[in-house]
């Protein structure tokens, strides 16, 4: 999965996490909307960093997808993010 592998990537290199958990959940949304065929629609991230640790829950969801960059996130559907 070379998305999964970007996104991980990504997320490592900003953040240094503790805790990284990239989960591919598009085979839960297949053929509804949003599904494009690919099978990297939709993706659940779960992280810990510290570099979170004084930002607002907007901050840290801004700053993830900051991270990711529009390379990736123009290539997904739905991102679910729980940031510690």
């Amino acid at each position: 999965m070379r998305l999964e592998r970007e996104i991980r990537h990504s997320l490592q290199e900003a953040f240094a996490p503790v805790r990284l958990a990239v989960i591919n959940e598009s085979h839960l949304h297949a053929g509804h909307s949003g599904d494009d065929g690919s099978g990297e629609s939709h993706w659940r991230v779960e992280i810990e960093a510290p570099a979170f640790a004084d930002m607002s829950r907007i901050a840290r969801h801004r700053a993830v997808h900051a991270a990711l960059g529009p390379g990736i996130m123009n290539r997904i559907h739905a991102l679910s993010l729980d940031i510690r």
